[in-house]
């Protein structure tokens, strides 16, 4: 089975059919170069069978997976804020903006209409994203017997 590329990496799960998407993980690339960060499009269903994660609940927004503690995850903007968070610096800004009144609700808000016409505000790439930080080695998919060593 294909090992994480860094076993205490968070795990990113998006949309890698999604322009907007794609270009914050892109950025996010640029910035954390995988050390904190690796990436799972939610359009790889065996990833997201490895990683405990239904399509279903990838339809609610992208998804963080923390390495120490896997089964517990955040979504949507609250996965936002925790990524942002954890970059440098990150803190700072995210206690101010959850410290602000109604800030936070609109952020929320805000998050849900994106995610809900991402596609028609920023289009639908042709193909999915495969991020240069994947969250395994070669794919995220059980062994095929007899094709891979064990």
């Amino acid at each position: 089975m294909p090992a994480p590329t860094n076993p205490t990496a968070y795990k990113i799960i998006y949309d890698g059919n999604c322009n907007l998407c794609v270009t914050l993980v892109q950025s996010l690339e640029s910035l954390d170069r995988g050390r904190l960060f690796e990436y799972v499009p939610m359009q790889d269903e065996a990833a997201l069978a490895r990683l405990d994660i239904t399509p279903d609940e990838c339809q609610l927004g992208m998804i963080l997976i923390d390495p120490a503690n896997p089964a517990q995850h955040v979504q949507g903007s609250a996965a936002a804020e925790e990524i942002a968070r954890l970059l440098p610096a990150g803190a700072l800004f995210i206690d101010a903006y959850r410290a602000l009144p109604g800030l936070k609700w609109m952020g929320d808000r805000g998050y849900e209409q994106v995610r809900d016409n991402r596609y028609a505000w920023f289009g639908k790439r042709s193909g999915t994203y495969q991020s240069i930080y994947p969250a395994c080695e070669t794919t995220c998919r059980p062994p095929t017997p007899g094709l891979d060593p064990l």
